[in-house]
């Protein structure tokens, strides 16, 4: 029997296919996909007999594990487990994208992880409620396909279905990178070159939190930056969000005017809220107040250790080591705490 081919608008997927693709997935059928980088074979990961067969149909030794896609950066931890910063970091700046990941599994062994940049795959991935493994659709060691009709060569009647919205985007198969241990290693090059991942690699990731990311964080961020570039020190980015945001709002005024006479520009600045998968891929979290270091500690304790006030790095003694709201005061106020803020920004730019 020969495969069946559906065509799909990459741009605006039918449902029905999707549906379809999707439904076959979790029957435990087998399921060519696009991604953005080349087509896969879709099982499911938890059905035994779909790997078997995958296996054979691929002509693959069995002890070359596949690699799971998720459609959501936060499934990483309902299939990993000791994940670094490092490895939540990689996620961060490279999924959905042409990445694989692997990580410590549940079961002690090792994972592949991916998120494809790529609308159809999503979909089917998100529709399927499964865990979905997804290796190229080709048998080993041929060349990893960019279009159906190149699947169909090696395997048409061997899988179910094939979902066909025309030429893959990268056309290179993903990035291996095993973060599993210590040691970071590139087990595979692929479409995000090495250069790229050694940058991420020595990547060091300062947050600021404050209530509602339109003044203190964001003096905080505008100021680090600032000392930061003048130390020539390129390998630390600085972020800064809130715990309480309404999101996109810009910066206040009075911060404006502040940084703007330290020669610093955050006008383009938009607040945003802090979220488990930003403070976990952060090194060092920095907090305005008491308050702040709870609610970080509420979404994520694992950061328990990274997590300090920022008075602590002010030349300033005080028992009390908040550095209050100005939202609301007056000048002098919102003066007397971005000087605060300077005096320990700093001090953290000669240790970071």
């Amino acid at each position: 029997m020969l495969t069946e081919i559906l065509k799909i608008d990459p741009e605006n997927p039918s449902f029905d296919v999707i549906r379809k693709a999707a439904d076959y997935i979790s029957r435990g059928k087998l399921v060519v996909i696009p991604t953005e980088t080349v087509y896969g074979i879709a099982a499911d990961a938890a059905n035994a007999a779909a790997i078997n067969r995958l296996y054979e149909v691929k002509k693959r030794p069995k002890n070359k594990p596949f690699a799971v896609c998720v459609s959501r950066k936060e499934a990483i931890e309902d299939l990993a487990q000791d994940i670094s910063p490092l490895a939540y970091k990689l996620a961060d700046k490279f999924w959905p994208g042409p990445l694989t990941l692997v990580l410590k599994s549940k079961n002690n062994g090792t994972i592949g992880l991916r998120m494809p940049d790529n609308a159809v795959a999503w979909q089917i991935i998100e529709n399927a409620g499964v865990h979905v493994v997804l290796p190229s659709a080709n048998l080993s060691g041929n060349r990893a396909p960019i279009e159906v009709k190149e699947v169909l060569k090696d395997l048409d009647g061997l899988v179910d279905l094939a979902v066909d919205s025309g030429k893959t985007k990268l056309g290179v198969e993903s990035t291996i990178v095993d973060v599993s241990l210590a040691v970071v290693k590139i087990l595979r090059a692929g479409a995000i070159k090495s250069e790229e991942i050694e940058r991420i690699v020595k990547l060091k990731r300062v947050l600021f939190v404050c209530t509602g990311n339109s003044c203190r964080s964001v003096m905080a961020q505008g100021l680090l930056e600032k000392a930061l570039k003048e130390k020539k020190k390129p390998d630390v980015e600085v972020m800064s969000a809130g715990i309480s945001v309404p999101f996109g709002m810009g910066p206040t005024q009075e911060t404006l005017n502040l940084l703007s006479k330290e020669g610093v520009d955050m006008t383009g600045y938009r607040s945003r809220a802090v979220n488990a998968l930003m403070l976990k891929s952060t090194d060092l979290i920095l907090v305005m107040e008491d308050v702040h270091e709870k609610r970080v500690l509420d979404i994520a304790p694992v950061v328990k250790n990274r997590v300090y006030l920022v008075k602590e790095f002010a030349k300033i003694s005080a028992d009390d080591l908040n550095i209050p709201d100005p939202i609301g005061q007056g000048g002098d106020y919102y003066s007397k705490t971005f000087y605060m803020i300077k005096q320990a920004v700093d001090k953290i730019a000669e240790i970071v």
